[in-house]
């Protein structure tokens, strides 16, 4: 048996870092929308917990990217694959990350894709040189460290 799986984010603005992570990575923000107008139409929830973000209606605290080639639920919008979720959380990051994301770019096409995730909002943090390999880490907009290879 086989697990559907996310890694999830911890973020002060969740739709911010899925603009930035969809550019990052060639995904696509998840469209809520249809679940979002239809809760609100039966009066299920709230409209304070709703935003506008990537021009139309979305959760407040939550945004998600996806893989374009994976499945997902019409109804939601909800990526059944490779996918990462964005959750408003009110404390900064104050710490080093316990689990980060490493982007497989290749030697030949590592220095172009640091100035293209540097262009995004990313910061070079460090490059590291050993014997196993090289790499770069970064941080994304909001300080979350990963590394480029």
């Amino acid at each position: 048996m086989t697990l559907e799986w996310k890694v999830v984010v911890d973020a002060a603005d969740p739709h911010a870092q899925a603009g930035f992570w969809s550019a990052a990575l060639g995904y696509e923000i998840e469209d809520n929308s249809p679940l979002v107008e239809r809760l609100l139409g039966l009066g299920a929830v709230p409209e304070a917990i709703t935003t506008t973000a990537h021009g139309r209606r979305a959760w407040l605290d939550l945004a998600a990217v996806r893989h374009p080639d994976d499945p997902f639920e019409p109804e939601s919008g909800t990526g059944l694959g490779r996918r990462l979720l964005f959750q408003r959380v009110p404390e900064p990051k104050t710490v080093k990350n316990r689990l980060h994301l490493d982007l497989h770019a290749g030697p030949e096409r590592r220095d172009a894709e640091v100035a293209r995730l540097e262009n995004l909002g990313a910061k070079v943090l460090r490059n590291v040189a050993e014997q196993g390999g090289t790499w770069t880490v970064l941080s994304d907009p909001e300080g979350n460290e990963f590394c480029v290879q």
